[in-house]
């Protein structure tokens, strides 16, 4: 071999070692940045939540504060927000310039996969709401680590709260996500919420995803199920989302009105007004 050829061959080894080289030095210096800003998950289901967490509890004590010894109260409820993230920004938006509105119930389904980062999206749009909020859990959040997720932003899949005269009972509903091994719903649950309610309350509202007599309701108790609704003082009417769709029926011709809330893609929302008297029900588009 030559002098120049060996040369020649050392110095394309060299520039081969050098970028090499480069390229790893440039890797290293990337990788603290990358994982610092999140720009790395660790899994689409990881359940290690950071940022605001056990919102439900945070809010419902908001709530129960600012609507004591209230005679009117105001609330809107949306519904099924999963991946239509600008109409979610929107709704907030009209939502806020009403001025006028208590809180806000979300009628379940944040996510479409139950994927961590849904969740985390989704909170950071309700976080834009003047008012407090709360979310029910929905049949699409309740599959991959949803339910872990739910659990650790908002907190149990099953809670009450008081506003005013009021007793608002959220459930979850989704029982065939479950594939009926879990207690959806949870009777145990509601026999001790009719163990606690006060004697200033006299009137209930039910709130949850899933409507009896849907399929992915335990219809084998659906009648139990309303039977037990029958057991709280005054109920008002029940709302539910998961249909996509506006709708008003008497699901079991008892004199409970069941009220769905469209998908958030419809651009409208439910609003409804409790007085002494009553209550009126308005579908708002925005």
């Amino acid at each position: 071999m030559q002098k120049y050829e060996f040369c020649a061959i050392f110095a394309c080894f060299y520039w081969f070692y050098i970028l090499r080289m480069r390229r790893l030095l440039y890797l290293m210096f990337l990788c603290p940045f990358l994982i610092s800003c999140n720009w790395m998950d660790y899994h689409p289901y990881d359940s290690r939540i950071s940022g605001e967490t056990d919102i439900t509890k945070r809010n419902i004590f908001r709530i129960e504060n600012a609507t004591k010894d209230k005679e009117i109260i105001k609330f809107a409820m949306i519904s099924d927000t999963q991946g239509w993230y600008d109409d979610t920004e929107d709704a907030v938006k009209a939502l806020n310039a009403r001025g006028d509105i208590d809180f806000v119930i979300h009628g379940g389904d944040q996510s479409d996969f139950g994927v961590t980062k849904e969740f985390i999206w989704m909170r950071s749009r309700f976080q834009k709401l003047n008012v407090p909020y709360l979310c029910v859990i929905g049949n699409h959040d309740c599959v991959g680590s949803g339910p872990d997720v739910y659990r650790t932003i908002y907190g149990d899949e099953n809670f009450s709260f008081i506003a005013g005269r009021y007793k608002f009972v959220c459930l979850n509903t989704n029982a065939m996500e479950y594939d009926y091994s879990h207690p959806v719903p949870d009777f145990t649950y509601l026999k001790n919420e009719l163990l606690n309610i006060p004697d200033s309350v006299d009137r209930t509202v039910i709130a949850m995803h899933v409507k009896p007599l849907d399929f992915q309701f335990n219809n084998n108790v659906a009648n139990v199920f309303q039977e037990y609704l029958h057991r709280f003082p005054g109920v008002q009417f029940c709302i539910y989302g998961h249909n996509h769709v506006i709708a008003k029926d008497d699901v079991f011709n008892d004199g409970i009105i069941y009220y769905g809330c469209p998908s958030i893609n419809k651009r409208t929302y439910l609003l409804f007004t409790l007085k002494p008297d009553g209550y009126d029900y308005k579908i708002v588009e925005y």
